[in-house]
């Protein structure tokens, strides 16, 4: 029955849950302006370090390598302990590995401390859709990922436009950027804990009654077989993992590979920025439409079909104009599939919200294998060959893998 506000009885929303994702959209900024930190200074950090190519691209896929063995725990964990509590203790985790970050000496210490940030990394990627499933109904499931998504990308941009552009200059170089990032994140606590503790007392959970379960053997097996039991989920792991191998493998090269063609270093950051600006425009447009439309599958196997045009298309470009242009298209493509693979496991049977962070770790366990792959790719190709040409086409072949899976997704998950 209508109540008047475009709601129907047992399907509103409190106002403060908007609020709410808001501030998990704040969280997931701290989160990527944190971790592409070290690759908008990957090249001076490489000269004072030492670091060969094939070390500067472990480095950066070294938080979504790290998702291989974590990412499920962290959904099983989450869905007991609850999205308002793992948040708060990624902001903690993420924030002191920042702080150690700005000490590193060498290559083990980078890579120990980058480790560290991606066990903080894991709960705010799992906990922002477990959030969300709890406090909406699933009519608004992809157009409130794209709300948090959105922070992500700002994250990013935040990381090369203000961390390497304004920052590194202003503080004298990416140590003190570093802590600066690290103070910020750790003081974000004081505002999270206190609303996400209030929003819990007076709200709950309302679309999750499956929330903050019981911690036992039996239960995690039976959660992990019931997620990974349906087909939609499995080629949900496919492009997954495909979209990862692009978003890291893009993003954490993309500077170098401009800076390569002849760009300066400010030039080439901004070109790069576009991709996050295209990420931001696809998760802003293409998800609603989704939600709109009730249609999943064109949505997926049309962004498919842009990232791979994109990333060929960057191949081609000679004139920054055009390297713009690919890097918009490659980033909307990236940016549309991305809420997506959150907010699908929602809508299947016996899976739900109750099960949702469990179901976007699973995507993620496998996925980020793609992720850690991506970058590493590039990296050891280019020392291999002198050149980025073969690792972006190993990008654009990988595009592919999100059209055929996206193909055979059911049109309505169920």
């Amino acid at each position: 029955m209508d109540r008047g506000d475009g709601t129907e009885h047992g399907d509103a929303v409190a106002p403060s849950s908007y609020a709410l994702v808001v501030l998990g959209g704040v969280s997931y900024l701290l989160l990527m302006a944190n971790w592409f930190a070290l690759a908008a200074f990957l090249d001076p950090i490489s000269d004072q370090l030492g670091f060969t190519g094939a070390q500067a691209g472990a480095l950066v896929g070294a938080i979504p390598l790290t998702y291989v063995p974590l990412s499920l725990l962290t959904g099983l964990v989450l869905d007991r302990v609850g999205a308002r509590t793992g948040i708060a203790a990624a902001l903690a985790v993420f924030g002191v590995a920042q702080f150690l970050r700005s000490f590193t000496v060498g290559f083990p210490d980078m890579l120990a401390t980058t480790v560290l940030l991606a066990v903080g990394a894991t709960a705010i990627t799992f906990g922002l859709p477990k959030l969300v499933a709890g406090v909406f109904p699933p009519r608004l499931l992809g157009t409130m990922s794209t709300v948090y998504l959105l922070g992500s990308y700002a994250g990013i941009a935040a990381a090369y436009s203000v961390g390497r552009g304004i920052l590194g200059p202003l503080l004298g170089g990416w140590r003190p950027t570093f802590r600066v990032l690290a103070v910020v994140s750790l003081a974000f606590l004081a505002v999270w804990v206190p609303v996400a503790l209030w929003h819990a007392r007076e709200h709950g959970t309302p679309y999750d009654e499956g929330s903050e379960s019981a911690f036992s053997l039996t239960s995690v097996r039976e959660d992990v077989a019931q997620v990974f039991a349906h087909r939609a989920m499995r080629l949900l792991v496919v492009v997954g993992t495909a979209y990862l191998l692009l978003a890291h493998g893009l993003q954490g090269w993309l500077p170098t590979i401009l800076e390569s063609r002849g760009l300066d270093p400010g030039l080439a950051a901004t070109v790069a920025t576009l991709f996050v600006v295209g990420q931001a425009a696809g998760t802003l447009v293409i998800p609603p439409a989704s939600d709109r439309l009730g249609r999943r599958r064109p949505a997926v196997v049309g962004c498919g079909v842009a990232a791979a045009g994109g990333v060929g298309w960057l191949v081609v470009a000679e004139s920054v104009v055009g390297a713009g242009a690919a890097v918009l298209v490659a980033g909307a493509a990236v940016g549309g599939v991305s809420p997506l693979i959150r907010a699908i496991p929602t809508e299947i049977e016996d899976v739900g919200p109750a099960l949702t962070a469990t179901a976007v770790s699973l995507i993620f366990a496998v996925g980020e294998l793609g992720g850690f792959a991506g970058p590493f790719l590039v990296g050891t190709l280019r020392d291999v060959t002198g050149s980025f040409v073969p690792g972006l086409v190993a990008l654009a072949v990988g595009a592919t893998a999100i059209v055929l899976a996206g193909m055979g997704l059911p049109e309505r998950t169920e």
